[in-house]
């Protein structure tokens, strides 16, 4: 037995042997001899969204040249948004009529149906009141609650022949478009308008052309109910979250405000990778032209070191007058650190250089400039509007006292711009501080009397008298001079149921109301235009009213002294730069400052595209007979500065950089009657 189990285990080992000795060539037959072992390989390394950043970052960062805010957006939202309505005038001496059956028609009667009127066609055939087509143009950046003009025409259906006296019926402006198959459909309500009715044939000879009767204006008849918004955008090829992000972030440190909790606030937000919404600097709240020059003059990306090597090149360039004025706009968005080097600029001999200087301290709210603004205003026409309105910024006692001195200059624009730079400053000023007139005693008295308040101002002033009133905006008398009077012996009317006399010699007068089914009411005052005033409005004489008895007054020679209206600075005019050379011929190159639809909105009459193309287009048919009022001069003949001025002495004055010879349509243009008053409306 112990034999056969030793037989079987060597048996079993031979076995094994056979089998390992088999297989382990079979098994090197198959391996692929090609085939060589691969490395062990690690898992792929992508970059970080961080170290994307860093190199999007660093884009910009190794350019010679700073890339600004706007090399890379653009602004949406600027253009003036037309409103539109169909209202009804009440109030009229028997001048209205039944509008022809018309869309505005039935628009106007369902409005009617819709405020609770149980038969609107008896009060459309009333000869006291009339359709009429309203109109107003919604500028960017208004707050809610704040007033805007709005235009009012008789359409040619309708038989009405006159809208003056009359009062608009509140209506509501929406945007409107026509859609092809749909009709016209109407948007949201922006602004709802009522209010006295200052026609366009005031001060003219209505007689030969009935039409201005037709149509007219409610000065800051329209309350805003819908704020817009103001939208940058990137650029397609710039277009991401990250950098809509980062000029969000650029312009919030450079402008932000305090909301009533005391919380900082930025004045940029992005709300997608494109675009970013503003909203307006309170220091900028009157110039937002400005304000959106300085966002497109900031640097987009830009550390500590680029913006010094920035800042010791932008400090050579601004003693050069065809740079200086992009020189401070970049200056003034770097912010208070800029102020050093503005203030060098003030020591300039060329006043382009200090003007522009001045101007950006002026936003940074820096009072060393005030005096060279102060200069400008008074001498250069070219740059009056922009030195009032960055004077209007500065909160000091200085400002106060030049705008004041500036209301005695002989200029007519110069005073009336003065004055209204002063109000926009501080309107409770003892020195302008004017009386609210229009208000009716109670809330019955409202009901009867249907007056749109407005302002009167008395100055004592000591330059040349004058009366001044206003056309746009805000509805408002000035009187510079105190002891204006008319001169007897005087018959006048303000509005259909008050008249003015006064008999010859006489050092009073009297003022009479007459209405049927109401008492007679009157007044005995002096001669003195504002006494004249305040009295015609106790006895209920509208704005319209009083700007069309001051008018006959000026053309029946009764007020001795100058009636003016809209006296407002310009832009877009030419700027004469000295030359060293005087006796080279040509010396005198002019280059324009500012443009006409780009001004501050301090003066809001040079902000209407329609009223600039139309003074564009009219600008070689107006003569001495284009006032819109009887005594209101040209432009033409007010001092000019838009023609070369003799040379000056400016040591060191810089040759400017050549363009093209001025032409006619640079010269001092005529002061253009506006087409909704004593014009013509394309």
């Amino acid at each position: 037995m112990p034999a056969l189990h030793t037989l079987n285990r060597y048996s079993f080992l031979r076995w094994l042997l056979v089998v390992v000795c088999v297989s382990f060539p079979l098994a090197l037959l198959a391996r692929d001899p090609k085939t060589k072992a691969k490395p062990a390989v690690s898992p792929p390394v992508f970059a970080s969204d961080d170290d994307e950043a860093d190199e999007e970052a660093t884009r910009f960062a190794t350019k010679i040249a700073t890339p600004l805010i706007g090399d890379l957006t653009s602004f949406a939202g600027l253009e003036a948004v037309t409103l539109e309505g169909v209202g009804l005038v009440v109030g009229l001496n028997g001048t209205g009529g039944d509008p022809a059956p018309s869309a505005f028609r039935t628009a106007l009667m369902e409005d009617l149906k819709k405020n609770g009127l149980a038969n609107p066609n008896a009060i459309l055939q009333r000869p006291d009141t009339a359709l009429v087509l309203v109109r107003a143009k919604l500028p960017p950046l208004l707050s809610k609650g704040e007033k805007i003009d709005v235009e009012v025409r008789v359409p040619d259906s309708a038989q009405a022949s006159s809208i003056a006296g009359g009062w608009l019926m509140e209506v509501y402006l929406t945007e409107q478009a026509f859609v092809p198959g749909r009709g016209v459909l109407k948007g949201h309500a922006y602004a709802k308008a009522e209010g006295a009715i200052l026609t366009s044939g005031i001060g003219s000879d209505a007689a030969n052309n009935p039409a201005l009767l037709k149509q007219g204006r409610v000065l800051g008849g329209a309350t805003v109910l819908k704020e817009r918004d103001l939208s940058l955008y990137l650029r397609n090829d710039y277009r991401s979250i990250r950098n809509a992000t980062r000029v969000a972030e650029s312009i919030g440190q450079r402008f932000h405000d305090f909301d009533k909790q005391g919380i900082k606030k930025a004045m940029a937000e992005a709300k997608t990778d494109q675009k970013i919404e503003l909203s307006v600097h309170p220091k900028y709240k009157n110039n937002y032209p400005r304000y959106l020059q300085v966002i497109r003059h900031m640097a987009f990306k830009e550390d500590s070191v680029a913006m010094r090597v920035r800042m010791q090149k932008l400090k050579q360039e601004l003693f050069e007058p065809d740079m200086a004025d992009e020189v401070a706009l970049q200056l003034e968005a770097i912010g208070g650190e800029a102020v050093p080097i503005l203030k060098q600029g003030l020591t300039s001999p060329l006043i382009e250089v200090r003007f522009h200087s001045a101007i950006a301290l002026a936003y940074l709210g820096n009072t060393e400039g005030l005096p060279v603004l102060i200069e400008a205003a008074r001498t250069e026409r070219a740059f009056r509007v922009f030195a009032l309105a960055a004077i209007s910024t500065v909160e000091d006692a200085e400002a106060h006292l030049g705008l004041r001195e500036l209301m005695n200059d002989s200029t007519p624009e110069t005073r009336y711009g003065a004055f209204r730079a002063l109000w926009t400053l501080d309107p409770k000023d003892p020195f302008i501080r004017g009386v609210t007139l229009g208000l009716p005693e109670n809330v019955e008295a409202k009901k009867n009397r249907n007056l749109g308040d407005y302002k009167l101002h008395v100055l004592q002033t000591t330059g040349e008298p004058m009366v001044h009133a206003t056309l746009r905006t805000r509805p408002e008398i000035v009187i510079f001079g105190v002891d204006q009077q008319f001169l007897a012996p005087l018959y006048l009317t303000a509005g259909r149921h008050v008249m003015v006399t006064a008999q010859p010699g006489s050092a009073t007068v009297s003022l009479a109301r007459f209405e049927v089914g109401k008492p007679d009411e009157r007044r005995e005052v002096s001669a003195r235009v504002a006494d004249v005033i305040r009295a015609a409005d106790e006895l209920g004489a509208t704005y319209p009213d009083i700007v069309q008895m001051l008018a006959d007054a000026s053309k029946q020679k009764n007020l001795p002294t100058r009636l003016a209206a809209n006296e407002l600075p310009e832009g877009g005019r030419i700027y004469y730069r000295p030359n060293s050379d005087p006796t080279k011929p040509g010396s005198k190159k002019g280059t324009k400052v500012g443009k006409d639809n780009y001004m501050p909105n301090l003066f809001p009459e040079q902000n209407e595209p329609d009223d600039v193309a139309a003074r564009k287009a009219k600008e070689k048919k107006e003569g001495d007979g284009s006032a819109n009022m009887a005594n209101v001069p040209s432009k033409s003949a007010s001092a000019s500065n838009d023609e070369p001025p003799a040379q000056t002495d400016e040591p060191n004055a810089r040759k400017a950089v050549p363009v093209k010879p001025t032409t006619k349509k640079d010269e001092a243009k005529p002061k253009r009657s506006l087409p909704w008053f004593g014009g013509s409306k394309k």
